[in-house]
């Protein structure tokens, strides 16, 4: 079975509307994905809508946004009741957040010289503004011609260690376990910084973490087995796997895919 548990849409920051995300799954041969869109869950319904038409299944989640120590860590949830109160409030908040955060951080480009609008990363949307996030911000440095690729804008002007960065500041790590946990989820580390490994693990895990996302297209055998290793000494057993897929700009979706046997901890406790 083939799966990919870490798939975006225009509901965040990804290029495609749910429902073709379903199709690029399909076409990819996927079994099962997971929309995981930034502090939403509001495209699952139209993703697990698309994909009644076809083989193939969608586990709604969200990927939460947390502020720990200055540092910006994603938690992803899984197997979420997309009706859960807080979850909608949580998404209500997070997208005033998100539109503050990225009007500040066109200022901030303004004040070094990069003559970036706020209506431009709004076109980059599509109309889809509920939850702005970088991408969109480096699609509009990308259209202005300040890079030549979208992914040099993190590299050039935007990345966690340039001026012009500014982190989401929604949640704290325990807030966000503690709300997903509250809407029947599983809480999983996503794509973690391996310099965070040795300080974070033990810290997450004490606020109730319940895994760790370790398969990932950038990652090699050495990477993913040190971070397994580390998660299982502090008790940690559950490991998820996905592209952080945006739409066609990162590639065919299902040229990365992960393996049932990989996850089978995480399918187990999801009822799969």
């Amino acid at each position: 079975m083939n799966l990919d548990l870490h798939l975006h849409s225009t509901t965040s920051d990804g290029q495609l509307p749910p429902a073709q995300v379903v199709e690029a799954a399909v076409k990819g041969r996927l079994d099962v994905i997971a929309l995981t869109d930034h502090d939403t869950v509001a495209g699952v319904e139209a993703a697990m809508e698309a994909a009644r038409n076809h083989p193939i299944q969608v586990i709604p989640a969200l990927e939460a946004s947390t502020t720990w120590d200055e540092t910006e860590l994603h938690i992803l949830g899984y197997f979420v009741d997309r009706s859960n109160p807080r979850l909608r409030a949580h998404d209500d908040e997070a997208s005033r957040r998100r539109r503050e955060r990225l009007q500040e951080m066109v200022n901030l480009l303004q004040g070094q010289g990069v003559e970036v609008t706020f209506d431009q990363v709004l076109a980059q949307a599509a109309g889809e503004v509920s939850s702005l996030g970088r991408p969109h911000l480096a699609r509009a440095l990308h259209a202005a011609g300040y890079v030549d690729e979208v992914a040099q804008a993190f590299d050039r002007y935007i990345g966690n260690e340039h001026p012009a960065y500014i982190p989401t500041r929604l949640l704290d790590p325990a807030a966000a376990i503690e709300m997903i946990h509250g809407a029947g989820g599983l809480a999983i580390w996503a794509h973690p910084p391996m310099y965070l490994l040795e300080s974070g693990l033990p810290a997450l895990a004490e606020m109730g973490l319940d895994g760790v996302e370790i398969y990932r297209p950038r990652n090699s055998p050495d990477r993913t087995k040190r971070i397994r290793r580390e998660a299982t000494a502090v008790g940690l057993d559950v490991f998820t796997g996905g592209s952080d897929w945006h739409g066609p700009d990162d590639g065919v979706l299902g040229e990365f895919v992960v393996q049932s046997q990989e996850v089978s901890r995480f399918l187990e406790l999801g009822g799969m």
